[in-house]
């Protein structure tokens, strides 16, 4: 991104513009508000996003909101209907039911009418044309996406799937092996029914996940429960965590 002119105060201290930019250009991608320079003047800030945006350097999805995106072997990355929706209403939204096993390559299906998740009470009257599941936890605020249709496909116990029980569990596997993904979505399940924290812990079971963390999973079950973990019964120690 260029710097342009007036990137430094007298006294080689960074301009308020040269700090926002700086941001941007180390955040990755994501999106961008005012109210994430919360420290800094706010009439500045929507100047410098608006000026950012004209030199595409960010673009501009909807009144007060950018996206920052990264280069991908198809172009620019756009950002989703379902995180702009989230981002607009400031709440997470993260895709449910047949939504979440397509986002997670589990199927290839689309549903007719689109599935979502969301901490909020009450579902948004400009998302009529989902289903929109609310209340889920609000540890799920800085899950992405993708974490939070692991979430969910934990709780419906893998059964939008196409593949089979062993593909199932491959594909989770592989996608929960990534960065950290285990321990944040681990964190997260923490705060949903049992039988979703007794299926991520032996889901970490099979990673050689932190014992720390598995630990936390197996004091968070009633010893005396078993669970439905429904395709995922076939992992090898789906018994060791309560399933039935």
């Amino acid at each position: 991104m260029p710097k342009g002119p007036g990137t430094l105060k007298r006294g080689g201290k960074p301009s308020v513009a040269a700090t926002i930019r700086h941001r941007i250009v180390n955040g990755g991608e994501r999106f961008w508000r005012v109210a994430d320079f919360d420290k800094l003047p706010a009439r500045t800030v929507a100047r410098t996003l608006a000026r950012l945006a004209e030199s595409g350097a960010i673009k501009r999805v909807r009144p007060g909101l950018y996206y920052r995106s990264r280069t991908t072997s198809f172009g620019p990355s756009t950002p989703s209907a379902t995180a702009m929706i989230g981002h607009a209403l400031h709440a997470p939204m993260h895709p449910a039911g047949l939504s979440a096993a397509n986002a997670l390559g589990l199927t290839t299906q689309n549903p007719a009418r689109g599935e979502l998740a969301t901490p909020a009470a009450n579902p948004p009257s400009v998302l009529g044309e989902f289903r929109v599941h609310t209340r889920r936890s609000p540890n799920r605020a800085r899950l992405s996406e993708r974490e939070g249709a692991l979430l969910e496909m934990l709780r419906s116990r893998g059964r939008y799937s196409d593949l089979s029980p062993a593909g199932t569990i491959r594909r989770l596997l592989l996608l929960l092996a990534e960065g950290d993904t285990f321990e944040r979505v681990a964190r997260a399940a923490l705060d949903e029914p049992p039988r979703v924290r007794a299926m991520m812990g032996a889901l970490g079971d099979e990673l050689k996940a932190n014992p720390r963390t598995l630990k936390r999973l197996r004091d968070s079950l009633n010893p005396l429960s078993t669970f439905d973990f429904g395709v995922l019964g076939e992992l090898p120690n789906a018994e060791r965590w309560q399933a039935r």
